[in-house]
């Protein structure tokens, strides 16, 4: 498969180009290229250009408003509430998160749900940033249905993600993101564009049958991870992430109008905690002192790292080596950068 190399400023540069052409607003598309080239930089290529088009077409299908501000409503003291309006949730969550954060160190802990937007990012980057502010926490959000309950074979729940920070003074946070389906979506369309069976487990096709098909998984249904017990976090998610918020569960978005390859519309609630407020200490550096305890006990064994390592690593060589995609996929973007 041809390939094309980029510097992390030509992937920034040629999404810019692409969402601002797409009807996208300037402020808008800065958010949305900073989350796009930051999965590129840590090698989150599910995530990266490869969700271009979809923020590209939905914008100009008119199915998704790329210029509108998101607007926040003080609802509580530890609750900052933000409409999206029927736009990206990258910028609500980039105007909502300082308040968050703000909050939290006044309460302790604050929440911030996101309605009326639709999430297409690597749901790690939610809570990066808070974390490298030095708060725990989590971040919780739904989409359209792709994954069947255990038992069943229709598509009822989201691929429904859930990430977790905890900051690490002198060092990068500990993150993890995971889907509460078997993989994320994004990994079998990969699977497929490339030619490769999907693992055993992923995925049934629309009969039911087990598949290793990509194109036959992504007909019929995903499915939850550790059967039962995924499928009870899926549903979690979907309580947390729309029953709070009064947006649309899975089945519900799935009945919108969806054919350009953009995210549905959906919910998300995130969690901040100060650690200097728990645990009795009146600072925060006693309590991110003790968990390092528990990672060194992990990484005593030789194998083992901790979530986000591989990240990190990536972090570490693209903006000197840069990225690579394929040239498909590049010559799709560069068709979006024009007029």
């Amino acid at each position: 498969m041809s390939e094309v190399r980029l510097t992390l400023e030509e992937v920034r540069d040629t999404a810019m180009r692409g969402l601002t052409k797409s009807g996208i607003s300037e402020e808008n598309a800065a958010v949305i290229a900073d989350v796009m080239t930051t999965a590129e930089q840590d090698g989150c290529k599910s995530h990266g250009l490869f969700r271009m088009p979809g923020y590209c077409s939905s914008s100009r299908s008119g199915r998704i408003d790329g210029k509108v501000t998101p607007t926040l409503h003080d609802d509580a003291p530890g609750v900052i509430r933000v409409d999206g309006h029927h736009g990206f949730t990258a910028p609500a969550m980039a105007a909502g998160r300082p308040v968050l954060a703000e909050k939290a160190r006044s309460q302790g802990i604050a929440a911030m749900p996101i309605m009326n937007a639709c999430h297409f990012a690597a749901l790690w980057y939610d809570v990066d940033a808070l974390a490298e502010d030095g708060l725990v926490a989590f971040a919780f959000v739904n989409s359209r249905s792709f994954v069947a309950h255990t038992g069943g074979i229709r598509k009822l729940y989201g691929t429904n993600p859930m990430a977790f920070g905890w900051p690490r003074p002198g060092k990068p946070p500990m993150i993890f993101d995971q889907a509460s389906s078997a993989s994320a979506r994004g990994e079998i369309q990969i699977h497929l564009r490339d030619g490769h069976d999907i693992p055993e487990g992923w995925a049934i096709d629309p009969e039911g049958n087990p598949t290793t098909d990509p194109e036959a998984g992504l007909a019929g249904a995903q499915l939850p991870f550790g059967g039962h017990k995924g499928a009870a976090i899926a549903m979690m998610v979907e309580l947390l992430a729309v029953g709070l918020t009064g947006c649309k569960f899975g089945f519900e978005s799935a009945q919108d109008e969806n054919t350009d390859g953009g995210p549905s519309e959906g919910g998300e609630l995130l969690i901040a905690m100060d650690p200097a407020r728990f645990g009795g200490t009146g600072e925060s550096g006693a309590a991110l002192a003790h968990a390092e305890l528990l990672f060194n006990e992990i990484l005593q064994e030789e194998g083992t790292r901790l979530p986000s390592d591989r990240r990190y690593a990536a972090r570490k060589v693209t903006p000197t080596e840069g990225i690579t995609i394929p040239k498909s996929l590049y010559d799709t973007i560069l068709g979006y950068c024009e007029d």
